[in-house]
């Protein structure tokens, strides 16, 4: 298998096109040259001592290592659907309930891939593990992110609308129906617009890395295929468990509207 080893200075060369970026943020004053560089600093910093942690578990091919790898991914994941809500829950719920549904799902799937149809020996193998667990993980993390945002700002927006059908004698389930198939799609939309325009349209970096690095194309994509469904399945899982989650808190048994429960909105 051959591929073609990258120096120092193939990316520094690579990184010269950021200039394109700053510039265009200085000539149209977007102000964004500071976020930029802040960014590109940060990504390069993480990616490298990514790239040391996953030499050190490949030698060890410890299942505790691995494990801690896996449980630090998840813990950081759900800091990041946290972030991305306007309107958080308050208290623990506004952490722990993402990085519950994100984990529960995440770990699932992947756990179902390694045992299934990637099956290396041992199972718990983190060149395949940390890989795929990271794919879907970051897929999952945007769709209940979506979700619980889609979810929380329906409820607030159409509050209204769900206390009339409530105070009308109906459950809270079924006075919900509409923002929670909202909060659902708002979060599945984005992969089933990516597996559309997967192939035709735009080639995966899994798939293109693999191809790079001199795997058969015809092995790179049923590689991408299977993260593609382990994506959808783990979205899809994800999505279901938090709205469902954040509808149990943002109501009680006397068939209320909790948003009482909800922070103040943050900005952005």
């Amino acid at each position: 298998m051959n591929y073609i080893a990258l120096d120092h200075w193939d990316l520094m060369i690579a990184a010269s096109l950021l200039l394109i970026n700053g510039g265009l943020s200085l000539a149209l004053d977007l102000g964004l040259v500071r976020s930029l560089l802040i960014a590109a600093v940060r990504m390069t910093v993480q990616l490298l001592l990514v790239g040391l942690v996953l030499e050190a578990l490949f030698t060890s091919l410890s299942p505790l290592w691995t494990a801690l790898a896996a449980i630090a991914m998840l813990l950081f994941a759900g800091r990041e659907v946290m972030a991305r809500q306007r309107r958080r829950l308050r208290g623990f719920w506004s952490y722990g309930l993402g990085t519950s549904a994100v984990a529960m799902a995440s770990v699932l799937v992947t756990t179902f891939a390694l045992t299934t149809q990637v099956a290396p020996d041992p199972w718990y193998h983190p060149q395949y593990a940390v890989p795929l667990l990271g794919m879907v993980l970051g897929n999952t993390l945007t769709g209940v992110g979506l979700a619980l945002d889609a979810l929380t700002s329906g409820l607030v927006t159409g509050r209204a609308g769900v206390e009339a059908r409530l105070a009308l004698g109906e459950t809270i389930r079924r006075a919900t129906l509409p923002v929670v198939r909202t909060a659902l799609r708002t979060a599945l939309m984005p992969t089933v617009n990516a597996m559309a325009a997967t192939g035709l349209v735009t080639l995966p970096g899994m798939m293109t890395g693999q191809i790079l690095s001199g795997v058969e194309p015809q092995e790179a994509v049923k590689y991408q295929l299977l993260v593609m469904f382990l994506i959808s399945g783990g979205t899809a899982i994800g999505a279901i468990a938090a709205v469902h989650g954040g509808i149990w808190r943002l109501t009680d048994r006397r068939h209320r509207l909790r948003l009482d429960r909800l922070a103040v909105p943050t900005s952005g």
